[in-house]
């Protein structure tokens, strides 16, 4: 029976009810909101297999506004929203629809957010669509807003704006908000391509609609624009923000600040710390992390761990797994192997718990560095700790020992990983397949191919570049040239590294023609730019087939289009012209005038590096043009580290 708490809506719902049996679950009636704890679930969902009980709803009076029922309706949309119990949801409406008769609005937005958490936005958008025609409700602001988020949430937020547009056409009463314009902006503004223009024409029609925007309408646009590489566009919004009286926030300032690093622009991003600053905005966590990252980003390690010191003595701020994980990953980008140990032990004892994304970095680190054993001592370090395997660290792991020679474990690695109810993905089963094929078991290479196939995995650029490159290392070019044709015709864009692999494979068997067909398919077809290693190999081509001119027409054109030449050029080129000592020295002096003309400084003191191991001087008037540029290099060398000083006497207050 009703407690007496509840007899005086009883009364005013003018049915008596004992119980409403949805199911297996008891529910109180009216607005009663019953204990979650108490309500019978099934993996977390209460049970909806039963009919909603017909006494509930029988005949419906009106007294003014108010319709009997409508409580009880809201109540079970509100009961099966959180958690989402999408077919008690459905059930709920078909009830609502056999009424024929007009609903308030309130009921609708649980529903809608419901069907977004659900992972069904599309159904969100229908009932939206609904609401007038089916329910005779005239959706609000409320409504549309409910239904846009529910978009946001999922692969479909492109939908936002067309759904937006559609919504007015429809309802015309219809009266957008500013977080509905805030909700469409960043729909628009996270896409893989932001529609800028489109964006940029909502946001100056806001203020047509007597609203204005907010901290979050700037910053969604600034962070969008800052994105497309913008700047300008980003930074005279900021001003416009400021001007319209809007104070910017630091997660403004914050995307403005990773964009500018990433661009290497470090005078720029010294000075937007200054003035983010002076406009009373202190650097956060986020700022800290942003700043360290491009730190490590341009090798200013030491720079890096000065900035963790002071956000922890003059701001308080405790690093995370971000900040340390940046750090780690600058160091072994550098090949800093030891120190990334260092910082990566410092981290666990001050208590900060590494993440997926840090045990992986580490563990390839100490791969790299030649020592399985202990990559493996981290990973069990790492299971102890509690941390769950995902599909990135088990590649890694998989990868590791297969460069080691470990191919045996690597499968084992792969079986453990399947048994655990983790799949692998064609990144997994590619490391093993080179590894298959390092080995010089090309049997088993081709029988992972098979594996991964079969379990669904779909070949990408990688893996079919491994496939071509074992194969036509063991001189099955034909094959090779087989697996490149089936490349091309599943539409999957070949990489540098396929073409190379197969370039390689022509010229080894002496056929330098077609080497240098697909040399020239790679960059009109594809638009690809070849690295040295793709040049080399058909050099080596060349040169063996006795076409030292065309392979020296093939490095001048190699220079003009911006790729510098390496050792493994000059040892080709040295052997080609039958290690002519002046030949080698005209051609090698040639090199390093040609890129210290087009100020490619490192690529020409690589080129003079190469040049003293084989006891070759360059002639003075050489030597003269690299210093130049070399002085000229470290006067910007000695006004970044000024720049350094600044940032550092700014973020210290």
């Amino acid at each position: 029976m009703l407690r007496s708490d509840n007899l005086s809506i009883a009364t005013r719902t003018s049915f008596r009810i004992s119980q409403i049996q949805f199911s297996s679950t008891t529910i109180t009636p009216a607005d009663h909101d019953p204990d979650p704890a108490s309500r019978d679930t099934r993996n977390g969902h209460p049970e909806s297999s039963g009919p909603l009980a017909d006494d509930l709803f029988r005949s419906p009076s009106r007294s003014g506004g108010y319709t009997q029922g409508d409580a009880t309706y809201l109540s079970l949309a509100r009961f099966h929203s959180n958690p989402p119990n999408i077919p008690a949801l459905r059930a709920l409406l078909d009830r609502m629809r056999s009424d024929h008769r007009p609903f308030h609005e309130r009921l609708f937005p649980p529903i809608l957010r419901a069907f977004g958490r659900a992972g069904l936005p599309l159904d969100a958008l229908h009932l939206f669509d609904e609401m007038l025609p089916s329910f005779r409700c005239s959706p609000s602001a409320f409504s549309l807003n409910s239904a846009l988020s529910s978009l946001l949430s999922s692969p479909n937020s492109l939908l936002a704006f067309p759904f937006f547009r559609r919504a007015l056409r429809r309802n015309p009463s219809l009266r957008p908000n500013l977080l509905t314009f805030n909700l469409v902006l960043k729909s628009l503004c996270s896409a893989p391509s932001p529609s800028l223009p489109i964006a940029l024409n909502i946001f100056r029609s806001i203020p047509l609609r007597g609203l204005r925007p907010d901290a979050y309408t700037y910053s969604t646009l600034i962070a969008a624009l800052a994105r497309s590489g913008r700047l300008d566009d980003a930074f005279a919004l900021l001003d416009e923000m400021q001007l319209d009286g809007v104070t910017p926030h630091s997660i403004t300032f914050n995307s403005l600040l990773h964009t500018i690093i990433l661009s290497g622009n470090l005078r720029r991003a010294a000075n937007l710390t200054r003035y983010m600053i002076l406009k009373g905005c202190p650097p956060t966590l986020a700022t800290y992390n942003t700043l360290i990252h491009g730190l490590c980003r341009h090798g200013r390690l030491e720079e890096a761990l000065s900035l963790i010191d002071r956000m922890v003595l003059h701001e308080g701020l405790a690093p995370n797994e971000i900040t340390y994980g940046g750090l780690v990953d600058g160091l072994i980008k550098l090949g800093r192997v030891v120190d990334a140990r260092r910082v990566f032990d410092l981290m666990r004892e001050r208590g900060v718990c590494a993440n997926q994304f840090l045990y992986s970095s580490i563990i390839s680190c100490i791969f790299q560095s030649g020592d399985p054993e202990e990559a493996l001592g981290m990973w069990s370090v790492m299971l102890s700790e509690g941390v769950k395997p995902n599909e990135v660290l088990y590649t890694t792991l998989v990868d590791g020992l297969s460069k080691s020679g470990r191919v045996a474990e690597a499968e084992d690695v792969i079986a453990r990983m399947i048994a655990e109810g983790c799949s692998p993905n064609v990144r997994t089963y590619s490391a093993l397949m080179r590894g298959h094929f390092r080995s010089g078991n090309s049997e088993q290479a081709l029988a992972t191919w098979t594996k991964m196939v079969q379990r669904g995995c779909e070949p990408n650029a990688v893996s079919y570049s491994i496939l071509i490159h074992g194969l036509c290392e063991e001189g099955k070019v034909r094959e090779g040239m087989m697996v490149w044709k089936n490349m091309i015709g599943r539409d999957c864009s070949p990489d540098v590294m396929a073409y190379t692999a197969m370039i390689r494979g022509l010229c080894s068997a002496g056929r330098v023609d077609g080497g240098m067909r697909l040399f020239h398919d790679m960059t009109a077809r594809w638009d690809l730019e070849p690295d040295a290693v793709a040049h080399n190999a058909l050099f080596d081509g060349l040169i063996n087939a006795g076409k030292l001119g065309q392979a020296v027409d093939l490095l001048r054109s190699m220079v003009e289009r911006g790729c510098d030449p390496d050792e493994i050029t000059c040892n080709i080129f040295l052997k080609g012209l039958g290690w002519d000592e002046k030949k080698g020295l005209n051609l090698m002096e040639g090199m390093v005038v040609r890129m210290v003309a087009r100020g490619r400084v490192m690529g020409a003191a690589d080129i003079i590096l190469v040049m003293g191991k084989k006891y070759m001087a360059p002639r003075a008037a050489i030597w003269e043009k690299v210093v130049r540029v070399v002085c000229k290099t470290k006067r910007v060398e000695r006004e970044i580290d000024e720049f350094y000083d600044v940032l550092k006497l700014e973020i210290e207050y």
